[in-house]
């Protein structure tokens, strides 16, 4: 099923208020190591310091499945504990959805490499490594949930759009759950056709809003998709680059998954507000967030 097609027929006119809990947040990406010095580079306290991302060993990992670790692998691993830890939640009760724009990039140059060689044998693990559900499927090896997990993709909007299937699923089935946006680089040559410079991503758990209390909430979210006309983008988007500064704002609209910075600077800032994320072409989600710490 083509994700993006789905999301223009089915989601451009929701208007019901998806109300949800925010209770961890994991981050990485170039200059931002985790959530902690996310939020300070969006509070002003730091100045953000351009620099290529840094992917630690996916330790969680058996051994085995360790040496197959790809970057979206290592990427989705990273941000993934860091909020299930942020949360204080248990990654194994816990669904899951995964949202990139276009999956493994360097796994995806190595087998067109290979394609293109008169030794066209495929390698094993880039072969296995090559569906777009990889990351999903070593969460699951990892942290040993067993839940539902959704895997999707919508290009530019896919952070949007994992957004938004996750607070459908939270709220109709009134469950914890994780949502993790994340993407990676292509090398040369086909950077030049999807210039993303660098892996990078965002991890959220989410609660029902009407569910017990936990410990641990950081905000909650009133979430709405709705269409958007073409001078509304064009003011959003200035207002995004005003709030975030040129380089962070330069930072969002090169990675799809750092769409998300707007939000991030809301609930760094422990205000309450509203953000607007792009989604496909003509349809925005829009955030309403009210601090809870």
């Amino acid at each position: 099923m083509n994700t993006a097609s789905m999301y223009t027929n089915t989601s451009a006119n929701i208007s019901h208020v998806l109300r949800v809990r925010l209770r961890g947040l994991g981050v990485l990406a170039p200059g931002l190591a985790d959530w902690a010095q996310c939020a300070a580079c969006l509070r002003g306290e730091v100045a953000y310091q351009p620099a290529a991302t840094v992917l630690p060993a996916p330790d969680m990992l058996p051994p085995a499945e360790r040496r197959r670790a790809s970057r979206v692998i290592k990427l989705a691993l990273a941000i993934g504990a860091e909020a299930v830890q942020h949360a204080g939640a248990h990654a194994a009760d816990l669904a899951s959805v995964f949202s990139s724009s276009t999956g493994d990039g360097h796994n995806c140059h190595a087998l067109c490499e290979t394609l293109a060689s008169p030794q066209r044998d495929i390698s094993p693990t880039r072969f296995h490594n090559s569906v777009h559900n990889t990351a999903a499927g070593y969460w699951c090896i990892a942290t040993g949930a067993t839940g539902p997990c959704q895997v999707l993709a919508a290009y530019d909007a896919s952070f949007a759009a994992g957004l938004l299937e996750a607070a459908v699923q939270v709220q109709i089935e009134q469950r914890e759950l994780i949502v993790l946006a994340y993407d990676s680089d292509y090398p040369q040559p086909l950077h030049a056709c999807r210039p993303v410079p660098d892996a990078a991503g965002v991890a959220m758990v989410l609660s029902p809003a009407n569910g017990p209390a936990a410990a641990q909430t950081l905000a909650e979210l009133d979430i709405t998709w709705s269409p958007m006309a073409e001078s509304e983008a064009a003011a959003v988007l200035d207002e995004h680059a005003q709030g975030l500064g040129a380089e962070l704002h330069a930072l969002s609209q090169a990675i799809p998954a750092m769409r998300a910075l707007p939000l991030l600077r809301l609930l760094a800032s422990g205000q309450a507000g509203r953000v607007m994320i792009e989604g496909l072409p003509g349809q925005a989600l829009h955030i309403g967030v009210r601090p809870c710490v």
